[in-house]
């Protein structure tokens, strides 16, 4: 299986991990909170989409994030993107997710286009 099919596996069924959720269907769910981008250059510094060069970044909100940030954890330890308190970071292999209590629970994930490699999707 590759990357990105077991990175959207996941995504899918975290549904799964949620004790609290009820039996589970193994039945899609609308992801409704997500944006996207395809860009070029790096997550930091991105710019338009080139030829050669083409990446997708995913960002997701609320619940579905939420179901993935208690999929991958635990809490990293002493990581963190704001100084605001509350703040928690997890993240396995190119998959980060951060909870702020003003922002609630967000996840990133990218791939490259070109190669199908995957990249973190977002910066702090």
């Amino acid at each position: 299986m590759t990357y990105l099919a077991a990175v959207i596996a996941m995504l899918l069924m975290t549904h799964s991990h949620a004790d609290d959720k009820g039996k589970w269907t193994g039945m899609n769910k609308p992801l409704t909170d997500a944006t996207y981008l395809v860009y070029s250059g790096e997550s930091g510094d991105r710019r338009p989409p080139t030829n050669t060069d083409r990446k997708l970044a995913i960002a997701i909100r609320g619940q579905a994030a939420k179901e993935i940030f208690d999929a991958i954890g635990p809490d990293a330890k002493g990581v963190t993107c704001s100084l605001e308190d509350g703040e928690r970071m997890r993240s396995k292999g190119e998959v980060w997710c951060s909870y702020t209590p003003s922002d609630g629970y967000m996840c990133f994930l990218g791939f490259n286009l070109r190669t199908g490699k995957p990249h973190s999707g977002g910066t702090c």
